[in-house]
């Protein structure tokens, strides 16, 4: 049974509050000015933390919202194949260094900075242990991936270009606001360049990939729990995860989401439905709206149409879509002129 609810709400509470671990800088600034006051917040951390510590913390920042026994993994895509290296998720209990556990990506990888991270062990510190750069990962996907650079694709994660990689359709939000709070915590030594192929924005260091995936995957509520969960332990957050829109006002680029409904450099309207719940569970949804709804298209993550429900009529706000296959889809809504468009999990 899968169920979708879509929910018109107010634009107060579809924003975010900023968090108050950003009182004190002037979001006014922007461009550079803002890049150097963001970095000298996140430059404030916990000196103590290490490696160890961000294998500790895994099971509890990159737990599964769907299944608290299991920890997300990163370039994951599917549990049910029967190939483990391709898991989205796994046993928190089953880490290690063995064929389907899971360890600690660096997913700015580690010899990529200039000097380089060098060697980590269980007592680093510093850079190498930083865990808003680590994430858990399938051991196997992870040596696949290795140093490979971040380049363009789509689909799931894998090999592009000429020894590039491609997080994965799922991933490519996840990995580029990484990548943007590497560059703004550790200035030039974690430049952009270094760890993606691609055009650089402007005159400015950072891609325009990032930048396209910043803008087109947005955060979700695995990164949100990351980040509250490091901001205890490690004391400092990732501003992008925060607010997307901040890399919009810094490096330019296609708009990005604005969490906060301050940020936003260009006119756009904000999304007028959210959806829940996510994951989904039955095989209807539920769409009420103030305006006429022409339209409701479901898209896997290859970009195809799997649904499309054109005019749809409705019982009491509920639309029935049938047994469309488990997996993520991203669900766009049509009303007059405006659309909206979110990515849902179906179980």
């Amino acid at each position: 049974m899968k169920k979708i609810t879509f929910l018109v709400l107010l634009l107060t509470n579809l924003l975010f509050s900023q968090q108050a671990y950003y009182n004190g800088i002037d979001f006014s600034l922007t461009g550079e000015d803002l890049y150097n006051a963001l970095q000298q917040r996140i430059s404030n951390y916990n000196q103590s933390f290490n490696y160890g510590d961000a294998r500790d913390v895994l099971v509890f920042t990159d737990e599964d919202p769907s299944n608290s026994n299991n920890v997300l993994l990163i370039y994951g895509y599917n549990d049910t194949d029967g190939n483990c290296t391709t898991d989205r998720s796994r046993d928190k209990l089953d880490f290690g260094g063995l064929a389907c556990e899971y360890n600690r990506e660096h997913v700015f990888a580690r010899t990529l900075p200039v000097p380089d991270m060098g060697n980590v062990n269980n007592s680093t510190t510093g850079i190498g242990a930083d865990p808003n750069n680590l994430r858990a990962s399938d051991q196997q996907m992870n040596n696949n991936r290795g140093s490979k650079l971040f380049q363009n694709g789509s689909g799931t994660a894998g090999n592009v270009g000429s020894g590039n990689w491609y997080p994965g359709d799922e991933w490519k939000g996840d990995v580029a606001r990484i990548i943007m709070y590497m560059y703004t915590r550790y200035g030039n030594r974690c430049l952009p360049s270094y760890v993606g192929v691609g055009n650089l924005q402007g005159t400015t260091q950072m891609l325009q990939t990032f930048l396209e995936w910043n803008a087109a995957d947005p955060v979700n509520s695995y990164e949100d729990q990351r980040n509250n969960f490091l901001e205890g332990v490690y004391l400092n957050r990732n501003p992008f995860i925060d607010n997307p829109a901040l890399a919009t006002v810094i490096w330019g680029g296609p708009q990005a989401e604005d969490r906060w409904g301050i940020l936003s450099t260009i006119d756009i309207t904000p999304p007028s439905f959210v959806l829940y719940p996510n994951p989904t569970l039955s095989n209807e949804i539920s769409i009420t709206s103030t305006a006429t709804i022409d339209a409701v298209v479901f898209y896997d993550m290859m970009g195809r149409i799997v649904l499309e429900l054109v005019q749809p009529t409705t019982s009491n706000n509920t639309i029935h879509i049938g047994d469309i296959p488990n997996g993520f889809y991203l669900v766009k809504i049509f009303s007059e002129t405006k659309s909206i468009t979110k990515k849902v999990l179906v179980n």
